[in-house]
């Protein structure tokens, strides 16, 4: 089935990487290891499209593309030809990314935030749950404007969120200088300031969401495949995984009954549905026309 599928699967990864915009992150993929009697750890890596938020008109979708491990030149290989805003975590390969293309990167607060909460919910933290209530916030703005087009969301933030960013760098910078270099804290801090530009960056572009949970969310059914199928036969299978779980995950992104669509999209691609016409397999196309 995944091998009858690679085309859509191709298809579905160059139209999200003709978007303006696209959400990145990764998860481990255990693979069995012929010959050693255990499984060594593959990485299914996701790249995803979602802009209902801003009220944009490409529907969702989300390819995984499996990689034995996780350099940096994966994602450049697989994003080969995407020039637009890529949204991510902290991991560094992407950094590496923006520096060899024309890819300009967003980061996520709901990473930063989470660094702050460990250290807020472990006992008394003043500078830790005063960087949780200015990061309150932002998101309390985001609840606002959120579904409302990019135009209005950069206006709101310039006006509401622009301050908060303001009083946020230096406080963080006057607090770091004030505690151990060596604790969490100064740690949480650190990785909030190196990034801040990244940060930052959805203030000035009602596009770029504050955090990447729409990825995040996306690798849920992945990490419960994970745990009910135990590990890929192969890197082939890691491959045929990213292949099937992609489709099904981006018919469900659209309301599209994944069983349906599978058999349909099947029945037709075994009946030598022409290449041509691949975009009208698209999972967000879904129509039973006869094969």
């Amino acid at each position: 089935a995944a091998w009858h599928l690679r085309p859509v699967h191709e298809r579905l990864l160059g139209k999200l990487k003709a978007s303006p915009k696209l959400f990145a992150d990764e998860t481990t993929a255990p693979v069995l290891d012929p010959g050693r009697g255990k499984t060594k750890t593959g990485q299914l890596w996701a790249y995803a499209r979602d802009d209902r938020p801003w009220d944009g008109s490409d529907p969702p979708g989300i390819a995984y593309v499996y990689a034995p491990d996780r350099k940096a030149e994966r994602p450049i290989a697989h994003l080969a030809g995407f020039s637009g805003i890529l949204q991510v975590d902290g991991y560094g390969g992407y950094r590496v990314l923006a520096e060899k293309s024309g890819v300009t990167l967003a980061m996520c607060w709901a990473h930063v935030r989470r660094r702050f909460y460990e250290l807020a919910a472990a006992g008394p933290a003043p500078i830790a749950s005063e960087a949780l209530r200015r990061i309150a916030e932002l998101y309390g703005i985001e609840n606002d404007i959120r579904g409302r087009p990019a135009d209005e969301r950069r206006v709101a933030r310039q006006e509401n969120s622009r301050p908060i960013i303001i009083d946020l760098e230096p406080w963080l910078r006057e607090k770091l200088g004030l505690i151990s270099q060596k604790s969490k804290l100064a740690e949480a801090i650190r990785y909030t300031l190196s990034r801040w530009e990244g940060l930052t960056r959805f203030i000035d572009d009602g596009r770029i969401e504050i955090d990447t949970n729409v990825v995040e969310r996306s690798m849920r059914p992945i990490a419960l495949s994970r745990k009910n199928a135990l590990f890929a036969g192969s890197d082939e299978g890691g491959a045929n995984w990213a292949i099937i779980a992609s489709l099904i995950e981006t018919a469900k992104l659209n309301g599209v009954d994944p069983h349906a669509w599978l058999t349909d999209t099947l029945t037709k691609l075994v009946n030598r549905w022409p290449a041509a016409r691949i975009d009208e397999l698209m999972p967000w196309a879904f129509t039973k026309i006869p094969a």
